[in-house]
């Protein structure tokens, strides 16, 4: 992205701060193609048939933001930072309900005899790396939020690194290690060190 185009979103979501209504109608054209991607990146990972699609993600993305807008944004990356934190949140909530609707969550219980076979889904293993990168950020809080960035987001190393003012070789450092953690953490060896 040209460095102009990142200087006016940021110009854009100062002015949406401010109370301009006009600045988020321009605004969500410009930055509605990057979410699409990163959500497209999100739902990749989610089972066939899941009921949150990738434009329904960006609405949910949307209407969260819409609480939001008192944040005083930085910069493009920092917006797309949170962006990538709340898309997490989204996929993860939507996650653990359906873990409780599965559970009964109010339902009539019935024998296991009469009780369909149910396979594991996708959605367990993202509340399995939401609970991972919960546990990472006790240990080291940057790489659970480069994490967050790189995957859910799909900010790239230097846009990580603009976010958490930090070196991309930090970055790119913290990625390599968070991967490791959560391979490990995720296959049950656990592991103190990050």
């Amino acid at each position: 992205m040209d460095e102009a185009l990142e200087h006016e979103i940021t110009q854009l979501l100062q002015a949406w701060r401010q109370g301009d209504e006009r600045a988020l109608d321009k605004l969500t054209p410009q930055v509605y193609r990057e979410l699409h991607r990163a959500a497209s990146r999100c739902m990749s990972q989610e089972r066939d048939g899941h009921t949150l699609q990738t434009t329904a993600l960006i609405n949910e993305l949307y209407l969260r933001l819409a609480d939001l807008k008192l944040i005083d944004w930085q910069n493009r990356a920092h917006f797309f930072a949170l962006c990538a934190r709340q898309m997490r949140r989204i996929l993860t909530d939507q996650a653990r309900a359906r873990q409780s609707h599965k559970r009964g969550d109010g339902a009539k219980a019935i024998s296991l005899d009469d009780a369909p076979v149910i396979s594991p889904e996708p959605s367990a293993e993202l509340v399995a790396v939401e609970d991972a990168l919960n546990q990472l950020a006790k240990v080291d809080d940057r790489k659970s939020q480069v994490v967050t960035m790189r995957f859910f987001g799909g900010l790239s190393v230097e846009e990580t690194a603009e976010v958490l003012k930090v070196s991309p070789d930090t970055v790119a450092r913290d990625w390599r290690l968070a991967k490791a953690w959560l391979r490990r953490e995720l296959s049950g060896k656990k592991s103190d060190e990050a």
